[in-house]
């Protein structure tokens, strides 16, 4: 039997953030100078982000600006993760897996209580956690999917029993599926809440900024801070202003062509956070002539990988479908590299010297990735013309009618290589031995078992030319020296505040 236990007093401050709008990666920064000052406990943490939510329903409203800002802070579930994307405890004290890996039992800890006073208790997660289960409209439906039964044996515990072993089940739990709700509550959770975190909703001006304040009647440790306001501001000049301007103390997602104005004018220090963004060019696998893997093949090794990081400021290469923040990570580097020569000949080959395609690309990620890819493909022949949409036109051609010869779009979210083994992703990649590994994977009990299955299936996929990864993002803060325990990993997904605190301007 497997045990996770963890102190009450020790609250792991995890990283998030909204999907990247720009290329970021690259190697780790200077650790921050010291703070200035005391930490003022009145003082109030501005923020800058980029995507706002449409609305505040993370049970039925997807996305990782909801997800940035709402979870660890507003909501909270039995488990979180860390900025290395591990699994820890959260409302949960510990949890012990069974051996079979189908029975997850958890201790709650004492004393929590939702913002609006009543006391949480395993009845809640349970009444939480069915609603998931039996509910399709709620996030992680398809998650609960292997639930056979979740129940309260006492108040402070919950006995969770799956049909089947699922390696992402705990993993799961740390997202939007994984929340815990007050039951019965009546709140409009498109514009309020009710959740058991650190912070406390208490006012949005929509367009502008969210605003928390600390939770003074929370279970664990207070947060470092009174209040903390994030101000959403989509143009990246203006968001580089703004800081300089002293409008806020950190400045998330920071375009790598802007970077040096924060570092130079001294009132900043810039971090470089790892993520689990896969910069995906997409194939689609089930159309001429991309149904071709010569044709796939051809078009990885015309791109130059290190020249296409380099000139979007910041990233690393990735060569496969899963990033080094998730299980199953290997360096793939070996299936291709850059050859323009191979290129044309497989072409050649293939018969498609004199081909045109189209690169479907949701307008707000720029032109340095495609003017890369043009400049790349016209080296071996290749005709690349560039159809800049507008986000809901993607979602509409692209990810529902899979109408593309080729696509563009950072894929963030973690542990998603599912998509690979579901024929009917966008990508229309279909290859019964990577379905196969892939369940295999899931249903293996030991993680590091698991994570070889992931990486024999990954290669594959890689092998088959499914796609191509571009790079694996990373994201640039802006902090200031006021400022500590800002997250650096991960903060695309999420951003854990209970640990930050500002000092006092001396």
């Amino acid at each position: 039997m497997f045990r996770r236990t963890r102190r009450l007093a020790l609250i792991s401050a995890i990283a998030a953030s909204t999907i990247v709008l720009t290329a970021c990666a690259g190697a780790a920064d200077p650790e921050p100078s010291a703070p200035v000052g005391e930490p003022d406990p009145d003082a109030t943490l501005q923020v800058g982000l980029v995507l706002e939510p449409t609305n505040l329903d993370i049970r039925h409203t997807s996305g990782a600006a909801l997800e940035q800002i709402l979870i660890d802070n507003i909501y909270e579930g039995l488990v979180t993760r860390s900025q290395d994307n591990e699994i820890e405890p959260r409302l949960a004290s510990d949890y012990e897996v069974s051996t079979d890996g189908l029975t997850y039992t958890f201790t709650l800890n004492d004393g929590i209580a939702f913002h609006s006073g009543a006391a949480l208790t395993s009845a809640d997660v349970v009444a939480s956690y069915e609603a998931v289960r039996t509910d399709a409209t709620l996030q992680g439906n398809a998650e609960f999917a292997s639930i056979a039964s979740i129940t309260a044996p006492d108040p402070t515990t919950v006995q969770i029993v799956l049909s089947a072993p699922n390696q992402n089940f705990l993993f799961s739990l740390t997202g939007p599926a994984g929340l815990v709700f007050q039951t019965g509550d009546t709140t409009d959770l498109k514009t309020a809440e009710n959740g058991t975190g650190p912070f406390t909703l208490t006012r949005w001006n929509k367009g502008s900024a969210i605003t928390f304040a600390r939770n003074e009647a929370y279970w664990g440790e207070p947060a470092g801070v009174a209040e903390v306001e994030f101000q959403y501001i989509p143009d990246f000049t203006a968001g580089v202003n703004t800081a300089l301007d002293g409008g806020v103390q950190v400045l998330t997602a920071v375009d790598p062509n802007l970077a040096p104005q924060l570092e130079d004018s001294g009132d900043f220090t810039l971090t470089t956070g790892r993520t689990t963004d896969k910069a995906t060019l997409a194939f689609n696998n089930a159309k001429a002539p991309l149904d071709d893997v010569r044709v796939r093949e051809a078009l990885r090794l015309a791109i130059d990988h290190d020249a296409l990081v380099a000139a979007v400021g910041a990233g690393s290469t990735l060569y496969g479908p899963i990033p080094e923040l998730d299980p199953g990570y290997e360096d793939l580097s070996d299936v291709v590299s850059y050859d323009p020569e191979k290129a044309k000949e497989l072409l050649a080959e293939a018969g498609q010297e004199d081909l045109e395609l189209t690169l479907t690309i949701p307008s707000f990620y720029g032109t340095t990735v495609p003017k890369v890819l043009i400049s790349d493909f016209q080296k071996v022949g290749v005709t690349l013309d560039v159809d800049s949409v507008e986000f809901p036109t993607w979602l509409e051609d692209v990810y529902t009618n899979r109408d593309f010869d080729l696509s563009f779009v950072l894929h963030v979210e973690p542990r998603d290589f599912g998509n690979f083994a579901n024929p009917d992703y966008y990508f229309g990649y279909d290859n019964a031995e990577v379905q196969s590994l892939y369940a295999q994977a899931l249903a293996e009990v030991d993680p590091d078992a698991s994570a070889e299955l992931l990486a024999k299936a990954a290669r594959i996929v890689s092998e088959d030319h499914a796609a191509d990864w571009l790079y694996n993002g990373a994201t640039i803060t802006a902090v200031s020296p006021l400022v500590t325990g800002f997250p650096e990993d991960s903060i695309n997904s999420r951003i854990n505040l209970s640990g930050v605190t500002v000092a006092a301007p001396q």
